[in-house]
């Protein structure tokens, strides 16, 4: 168990130092993809890389729930493990709509390769933590959803990735197949903030951590924080330079604030 715990906490400092580099990156330059990717850059079609990035954060905690035997449990245990099998389940729930729905459906610019093979690697990282943590090392008191931080956390999640599916049904239709103009989005939370998307994905994974209450779970929803919080700010300022009637009382990536 200390040998799990030691790896864990090590993988989950990895995902907080390596979202703050992140970070200060992103506040230096654009991270190339969409609309930001230089002309000359070798690039996978965005259908194909958005399900090869994606898929392994919901295949490998799939993986490690299928080979993790239920051991002989007393009674009052059997639910302990049913909560870790239900926060599982909950990470893997964005991740199977994100291979299998999404990156279907998306009209977006092709990828280009080293930013996939950086999401490749981070998606391989995060759901082996979140997996193992969740079925191998957690120690729950309670899991049922009366717990008040649980349900908050389980409710947060759950509006979180309505925002985010309902902000990307949006984007992608102010398009046509085929066309690359950009246009400004209406409805929903692009409203108040032009990263819509981007803040419903953090406050899934805000949602997510609460829930959890783990090291792994905060440095996952840090490095989420991290990533994709400048590229709201960054397609702001991009919508405000293209388009000269862009609504003034947008924010960036929180509605009033940000």
């Amino acid at each position: 168990m200390e040998c799990c715990e030691t790896a864990v906490s090590h993988l989950s400092w990895a995902l907080i130092v390596g979202g703050a580099v992140f970070l200060w990156y992103q506040t230096r330059s654009h991270t190339q993809y969409g609309r930001y990717v230089p002309a000359e850059s070798r690039c996978c079609p965005a259908r194909l890389a958005w399900f090869l990035q994606e898929v392994p954060a919901f295949l490998l905690p799939l993986l490690l729930l299928l080979l993790t035997e239920e051991p002989d449990i007393g009674p009052g245990r059997s639910g302990r493990r049913s909560g870790r099998t239900l926060l599982l389940c909950t990470f893997m729930l964005h991740y199977f709509h994100r291979s299998f729905i999404y990156a279907f459906l998306t009209r977006g610019r092709a990828v280009p390769l080293k930013v996939l093979l950086c999401a490749v690697v981070f998606c391989s990282l995060n759901g082996f933590l979140q997996g193992h943590h969740l079925l191998h090392c957690a120690q729950f008191e309670g899991t049922r959803l009366t717990n008040p931080h649980l349900a908050a956390g389980f409710l947060l999640f759950v509006v979180g990735m309505a925002i985010n599916i309902h902000s990307d049904h949006i984007l992608r239709n102010l398009r046509k197949p085929g066309e690359v103009v950009y246009r400004v989005p209406y409805g929903g939370m692009f409203e108040f903030v032009s990263g819509a998307n981007f803040f419903g994905e953090i406050v899934e994974w805000c949602g997510y951590a609460m829930a959890v209450w783990s090291l792994p779970a905060f440095a996952f929803a840090f490095f989420t924080v991290c990533s994709i919080g400048p590229r709201a700010y960054q397609h702001h300022r991009d919508y405000q330079r293209r388009f000269e009637d862009y609504p003034r009382s947008r924010r960036a990536l929180i509605p009033f604030i940000l």
